[in-house]
């Protein structure tokens, strides 16, 4: 039995069904031509809010990922083979649902030698070429640190670059089994450096102090990030690390005026916020 199932959940975290005009006329589109998103796989609680701001989330690559972090819910294992169709066929989702902002994610390839950056960037040009109109936001694997691959992402300058950093320091080897704090710093502090709007996402209620939160705003101020987001994370399933805490909004509220404080840009801060909320918000 997972602590989620044996400690009720606050009422702050109960979700209001989506509805509103733009969302029905996405959902008739998805439905119809049997489009996928990681809004729907993820059952985003925001899914409703985002889609009806014209803002929609799509994960490349596949759905099998190489690493097994103990928060995630996607498949761990070996992936299937690349499919080289994929940038158009997201493409043409994008030009099909008429997304304004576009937030493209994918599980980590460590099986390919370039991590997947190939086709990340023919994903960013092929919605460019179809719907110039569109925005971007990329949130990105770190490429084990081959920096090349990374320099594949930053040649193709999406509006905004996001890689989350996920956890304190402290429980990274716990919370994500393969990789590092530091380099995910690394990966950061690179597209800060190139330019880039930069953007990176941590959950609360892992087991995590408020001195290592405050440390690890800190640690991405000083590598140039200028957006963040901070959500309550949620056990996925009975073999998931279990929640330690129900973070109270109050709490989210104050870490978001400490974060701003502190000169981000912006800070979504909140019980059910995740990666892309407001997603279309951080372009100005």
């Amino acid at each position: 039995m997972s602590t989620e199932e044996k400690v009720r959940k606050p009422k702050w975290l109960k979700v209001k069904l989506p509805t509103g005009e733009n969302y029905k006329k996405v959902r008739g589109l998805v439905d119809e031509h049997k489009l996928h998103t990681i809004c729907e796989s993820g059952n985003c609680p925001n899914m409703g809010e985002c889609w009806g701001e014209g803002t929609a989330t799509f994960m490349i690559l596949g759905n099998v990922c190489t690493r097994s972090c103990g928060f995630c819910a996607v498949s761990t294992g070996r992936p299937e083979e690349v499919d080289v169709f994929e940038p158009a066929k997201v493409a043409q989702s994008v030009k099909l649902m008429k997304v304004k902002h576009a937030v493209i994610t994918s599980v980590d390839r460590d099986d390919l030698q370039d991590g997947g950056a190939k086709i990340w960037a023919a994903t960013v040009r092929a919605i460019r070429r179809q719907s110039p109109g569109t925005t971007l936001e990329t949130l990105i694997p770190d490429f084990m640190g081959k920096w090349e691959n990374l320099e594949k992402i930053i040649e193709v300058a999406p509006e905004v670059v996001s890689h989350n950093l996920e956890t304190v320091r402290r429980l990274t080897k716990e919370v994500r089994i393969q990789a590092k704090y530091d380099r995910s710093l690394e990966v950061l502090r690179r597209l800060s450096k190139s330019g880039l709007r930069t953007k990176s996402g941590i959950m609360l209620g892992i087991g995590e102090t408020e001195e290592e939160i405050l440390e690890t705003l800190e640690d991405l101020k000083a590598v140039g990030v200028q957006i963040i987001t901070l959500g309550q994370y949620l056990q996925p399933t009975p073999k998931h690390l279990p929640v330690a805490e129900f973070v109270t909004p109050e709490k989210f509220e104050k870490y978001k005026e400490i974060g701003l404080e502190m000169g981000f840009k912006y800070v979504e801060s909140g019980p059910l916020v995740r990666s892309s909320y407001h997603a279309e918000k951080h372009l100005v």
